[in-house]
């Protein structure tokens, strides 16, 4: 059951407001990020944009949106964008010597046991997705690839992604987030599958075998 079931009307509606400023505000940065190879084609997509991060931020609770919903506002006050940071961590894996001489001086240090934290969310994450893969096999092959170790310059891997929009959160929101990852994981529930369910609905869908049995 999606955050979005479990609520009531108005909770949802609330829920809706919340994602709708969430996108913005990464929208915003999004604009703001500048990429090595000039401006992306995906930056000048918005409708695919608020898809994917729809997507992603659907099943997520109330508290956890809000605080999130902070720290992209709290970013914009300090002149930081998280979009931005975000990409720039990817690269330690993706383009290491770029990385240490040139971006990673510039961003917000982290502490032993916060990568610790991270980590053990990116474990559980990896593995819902791995699953994911292993049961919508078709739906799994248009996802990037799975693990650090298959990054490369040109393509960026489901676990860094997920390591460098960590990142960014603050202490407040990776705590929250955590903790919603623990509560889904002791449901048995699968935030992949979760995630990508809302993706294929808003592609016209009924849900994912459908989804599954439509792909070439």
């Amino acid at each position: 059951m999606s955050a979005i079931t479990s609520e009531g009307a108005t909770g949802a509606q609330e829920r809706q407001r919340l994602i709708a400023t969430i996108i913005d505000l990464e929208w915003g940065q999004f604009q703001r990020t500048t990429n090595q190879g000039g401006r992306a084609a995906c930056q000048g997509n918005r409708p695919m944009f608020e898809q994917m991060r729809f997507s992603q931020f659907a099943p997520w609770p109330s508290e956890l949106l809000a605080s999130y919903r902070a720290d992209l506002e709290d970013a914009n006050r300090e002149g930081r964008n998280l979009v931005t940071e975000k990409y720039a961590r990817m690269m330690e894996s993706t383009d290491p010597e770029t990385y240490a001489h040139e971006l990673a001086p510039y961003l917000p240090e982290l502490s032993d046991a916060r990568t610790a934290q991270q980590e053990r969310i990116i474990a559980q994450q990896v593995a819902w997705a791995r699953a994911f893969m292993q049961r919508w096999p078709k739906l799994g092959a248009a996802m990037r690839v799975l693990t650090t170790a298959q990054d490369t310059p040109e393509q960026t891997s489901f676990e860094t992604y997920l390591r460098g929009e960590l990142g960014t959160y603050s202490t407040r929101t990776l705590a929250l987030y955590g903790g919603f990852v623990d509560a889904l994981a002791s449901a048995g529930r699968n935030l992949t599958e979760e995630t990508v369910g809302v993706t294929v609905r808003l592609a016209g869908f009924d849900g994912l075998e459908k989804a599954e049995r439509a792909q070439a």
